[in-house]
């Protein structure tokens, strides 16, 4: 019996050292095709940083094809995008309160739409390759006009804009440019 316990708390050991660096070699390997990145803004005592992941466009049509329209896109990749703000934010009249969110969106022709919503950390998309959000957890959502960006960008990129009292989170990847105006 005392063989057979100290057996299996080898293997167990074994289990799951193998597994933690097999989860290691992954999120290494995925990180290198979409690097982690942060976009920060600050002003006064408010501070927002987003955490995303940031995919190349590799001669891919984006939007309409990798990233399909009318649907919900992780706005990066590997992780679901997260946003975090140190005060409450006003974006188009409505009103995020200060916390930690994902966000999301849903790429149009047109128009997108920026959702924030109150649950954060989870893997972008699940296992049948849909958004994984619960859309109950949504706590705002807004439409914002597409734009054309001067010229093709090569990896997803957010920052953000100064906008005399305001600002602006943009979002750009290949011809397409997003911004969401905000006050605080």
């Amino acid at each position: 019996m005392k063989k057979f316990l100290t057996f299996s708390a080898i293997a167990i050991a074994i289990i799951v050292v193998l597994a933690g660096t097999l989860f290691f070699f992954m999120r290494k390997q995925t990180k290198s095709y979409s690097p982690e990145e942060s976009a920060t803004y600050a002003d006064g005592d408010l501070k927002i940083d987003v955490i995303y992941n940031r995919p190349f466009k590799k001669n891919r049509d984006v939007f309409g094809a990798l990233v399909p329209f009318d649907t919900v896109w992780r706005t990066g990749a590997n992780e679901a995008t997260t946003f975090e703000t140190t005060k409450e934010l006003k974006f188009d009249g409505k009103t995020l309160p200060k916390g930690k969110y994902s966000l999301w969106t849903i790429p149009r022709k047109d128009s997108w739409t920026i959702i924030f919503n109150s649950e954060f950390g989870q893997w972008g998309v699940n296992f049948e390759g849909q958004a994984n959000r619960d859309a109950a957890r949504d706590v705002l959502k807004f439409d914002v006009p597409v734009l054309a960006s001067p010229q093709p960008i090569e990896q997803f990129t957010i920052s953000f804009e100064k906008t005399g009292e305001d600002a602006e989170m943009v979002l750009i990847w290949d011809t397409t440019l997003v911004a969401a105006p905000f006050s605080y």
